[in-house]
């Protein structure tokens, strides 16, 4: 049986490698007959060599399979690296315009922040009064226009134009008033919104000019 064995096993070796048996040198062929005998008169050797082939072979088809394995890995790290790469470009280039608008911003001078004239003394120019005429609905969105709501049907309304902190720049813009045709335009001073004579806000305000023309 055991020669049975051997003989087969020699058979499949010398079938297996025809195609390159013959490309064999003489003395290639000469040391694998002498082989072929040993293992003839040794089967156990003949085994063993044949049980670690196939420990052998299975070992590198584990191995391969676990090279597929990483470079299937890899080739998804790859992938992830590249859309993490294609990320960061994008966000380096957000942060660019980010950089240059803010860079734009500093450069460019804010607008100055509107005058609160709701508190403390102003001056304002009153152009006219008017019984027939009711432009209250204007005051609310125009600052610089004003003026007191008609009091009962006897007291007419009362228009003003121009916020001022400072007296002398009320006066000079009455005056352009006057030249421009408006006769009756006069300075009138509130003082936290409330109207009141002019004698009880000007103490120190005419003390290093004089108030021409004012009324």
């Amino acid at each position: 049986m055991k020669n049975r064995l051997v003989l087969f096993f020699c058979l499949a070796l010398m079938v297996a490698s025809t195609t390159s048996f013959a490309q064999m040198t003489k003395k290639e062929k000469k040391e694998w007959k002498k082989k072929a005998k040993q293992y003839a008169k040794s089967p156990e050797t003949l085994k063993q060599l044949t049980e670690e082939k196939q420990v052998a072979d299975n070992s590198v088809t584990d191995l391969s399979g676990k090279v597929s394995a990483l470079e299937s890995s890899l080739g998804e790290k790859d992938s992830k690296i590249t859309a993490l790469e294609d990320e960061n470009a994008q966000l380096r280039s957000q942060l660019t315009a980010v950089r240059a608008e803010l860079a734009q911003m500093k450069s460019t001078p804010a607008a100055p922040a509107p005058m609160d004239f709701s508190k403390g003394v102003v001056f304002k120019v009153q152009i006219g009064a008017f019984k027939n005429k009711d432009l209250s609905k204007y005051f609310e969105n125009n600052p610089n226009f004003g003026g007191e709501a008609a009091k009962g049907e006897t007291e007419p309304q009362k228009l003003t134009i121009g916020v001022f902190r400072d007296y002398w720049e009320a006066d000079t813009f009455k005056k352009y008033m006057r030249d421009m045709g408006v006769k009756d335009a006069w300075i009138v001073p509130y003082r936290d919104g409330q109207r009141v004579e002019i004698k009880d806000v000007l103490e120190g305000v005419t003390a290093d000019k004089p108030a021409e023309g004012t009324k």
